[in-house]
């Protein structure tokens, strides 16, 4: 079987609220996969919530956001993710979900990987936090690398900003991507463009993934949120989700200024196909003249890292 239903989730977390939101990705889930929905995806850090605030305010003064966000963040394995891997096993689909993850005095931007089980299939942490990130979340290693095989395609995925670096597009590559997952919280006007890039580039289907939060959705218990956040009109995700083909056009898309789910019917092979064309790791490669070297030890605490990595093609991946 090389076709799916992809549901691309843009809806609004409950901030720093980790059950709530987990009850949240089961719900919306179980509405995906009423609608036929085979591979359920959402956005970047929505367990409990993207840290909008290190954009908002100066470093090391966000103590009781932070404090927060430690409280709140998923431990892998935890119940948390036990409920979300129910809500996978229920649907019969493949859950991706975005979290802030705590493992020992560390949190990670990390991705979740659910089989339609229930098992826990894989991780991916961030490679590097952007900018202010960097004062909440600490860097991934190449051992979270994590490409997957479903009944549809191999699944992968990298995070916000990631996805601008090319060499780790080409890893992703090298190992068979067919559908690749892009949660962020960029809102510019041309992520839309680096969606389709990317699409084309790898000849792969690509669903891009945000959040939908207004200040008014950030609670009072907050200090200083008043400063902060103003009410409804203050948009610190207005989304931008979208589902884009191997040739770059758009399937489903942009959603904009609203909570909601995308839907697109994909076949892989049509991704598969278009290598024909032009494949990036393989025939239109020049091993000859370029290499790409990718070190999958494991540096930081232990994750579920899922399957070991393979060898792919073009890059060594070691």
């Amino acid at each position: 079987m090389s076709r799916v239903r992809v549901a691309a989730v843009q809806a609004t977390p409950v901030f720093l609220d980790r059950d709530a939101t987990v009850e949240k990705v089961v719900e919306l889930t179980a509405k995906a996969a009423a609608e036929g929905a085979g591979l359920v995806a959402f956005p970047e850090s929505f367990v409990p919530a993207y840290p909008d605030w290190v954009w908002r305010t100066p470093a090391w003064s966000d103590g009781p956001y932070y404090e927060a966000l430690a409280r709140e963040a998923v431990e892998v394995p935890s119940a948390a993710t036990d409920r979300i891997g129910e809500a996978a096993r229920a649907a019969q689909a493949w859950v991706t979900v975005g979290v802030t993850e705590r493992s020992g005095g560390t949190l990670y931007n990390t991705l979740l990987y659910f089989s339609p089980d229930g098992a826990p299939a894989g991780t991916h942490r961030k490679l590097v936090a952007t900018g202010g990130e960097r004062t909440v979340w600490g860097h991934g290693d190449g051992s979270t690398l994590t490409v997957l095989d479903t009944a549809f395609g191999r699944l992968g995925g990298l995070i916000c900003w990631e996805n601008y670096m090319p060499l780790a597009r080409a890893a992703l590559y090298a190992r068979g991507l067919d559908v690749h997952l892009a949660p962020t919280w960029d809102t510019s006007d041309c992520w839309l463009a680096t969606l389709r890039h990317i699409a084309k580039e790898g000849r792969v289907f690509v669903v891009g993934t945000n959040s939908y939060l207004r200040g008014c959705d950030v609670p009072s218990w907050l200090p200083g949120r008043d400063e902060l956040y103003g009410g409804a009109e203050d948009h610190l995700s207005r989304g931008g989700t979208a589902i884009v083909g191997p040739d770059g056009t758009v399937l489903a898309g942009p959603l904009h200024g609203e909570e909601g789910i995308l839907y697109a019917d994909i076949d892989v092979t049509e991704a598969r196909n278009a290598r024909r064309q032009f494949d990036p790791v393989g025939h239109y490669a020049r091993h000859d003249v370029f290499s790409l070297t990718v070190d999958t030890a494991a540096r930081g605490p232990a994750t579920f890292r899922g399957p070991a990595p393979g060898t792919g093609a073009g890059p060594t991946v070691r």
